[in-house]
């Protein structure tokens, strides 16, 4: 009797040992891409249906700021706002986007390290990442571009994938507070602060090199910019002056980007 109640607390031990273990070497993370599929089955089933596609994009950001700028920052943003939502999960980053032609070289292509790709086929293949998630049971497939150039496309996207999904329980989502936060909204509040329009700019300026200071300052080259001249289009800045950029502004960026998509996404989800 004494050795059967024995084997059955041995049994029952190494059982809660097992799962301790399994539990102990999840890891906690809301980035898709370090999941098992096992871990991510369990995940959707436990709640987590919203999934965020961050869009970046490889592009000149003139000579202080690397050409993965976008990709980093969409990749981030969308990790901070995963977490506070709670039932999210990141995708890998989209990091070829349309940036212009090449034959001849336009807009951010007639710089090196630039790489571009044809509209048509950037939505196809945001529409067959979204159509995977949802075949996977994912219900809410927010998409976050952290470029203006695509913008348009995104809303074609979504427009088409909720005609298709009209009788399933998918719905796809472009919050418009994500990149309304990270343009004008941002720069309303650097205005505030005493910040001049030439000095924000649209690409490359103070915004666009302190929201990077705040996100991954080591992409930015901080000694080299603080000793240049100011720069123009010719340089790859376009309608501003990055000498001032500090990752303390970035931060103000980041911290209303953030609050807002969250905001919008939990508006758009509800009741789903």
């Amino acid at each position: 009797m004494m050795r059967h109640l024995f084997r059955r607390f041995f049994a029952s031990a190494v059982l809660l040992a097992v799962a301790h273990v399994s539990f102990a070497q999840t890891p906690s993370t809301v980035l898709l891409q370090n999941l098992t599929w096992t871990e991510l089955r369990d995940q959707i089933r436990a709640g987590k249906t919203t999934v965020i596609i961050p869009i970046g994009g490889t592009e000149q950001s003139g000579p202080f700021v690397a050409v993965g700028k976008h990709n980093v920052r969409a990749e981030y943003l969308s990790q901070k706002i995963a977490e506070k939502l709670g039932n999210a999960l990141v995708a890998p980053v989209v990091a070829y986007v349309p940036e212009g032609g090449y034959a001849p070289p336009t807009s951010h292509m007639r710089f090196p390290g630039t790489i571009t790709i044809p509209d048509d086929v950037f939505e196809k293949l945001l529409e067959s990442a979204a159509n995977s998630f949802a075949v996977h049971g994912f219900r809410n497939i927010v998409f976050l571009g952290d470029h203006g150039g695509y913008q348009n496309d995104l809303k074609q996207v979504v427009a088409h994938l909720n005609k298709t999904w009209a009788t399933s329980h998918a719905r796809a989502f472009l919050p418009p507070a994500y990149y309304d936060a990270s343009s004008e909204g941002y720069a309303q509040i650097l205005r505030q602060k005493g910040f001049r329009d030439d000095e924000i700019g649209t690409h490359a300026g103070l915004a666009d090199t302190s929201l990077q200071l705040a996100v991954a300052p080591q992409m930015v080259r901080v000694t080299q910019l603080r000793a240049s001249a100011k720069l123009g289009s010719a340089d790859g800045v376009y309608g501003g002056d990055p000498r001032r950029s500090t990752a303390e502004l970035g931060q103000w960026g980041v911290d209303v980007i953030v609050s807002r998509t969250v905001d919008a996404i939990r508006e758009d989800t509800a009741g789903r």
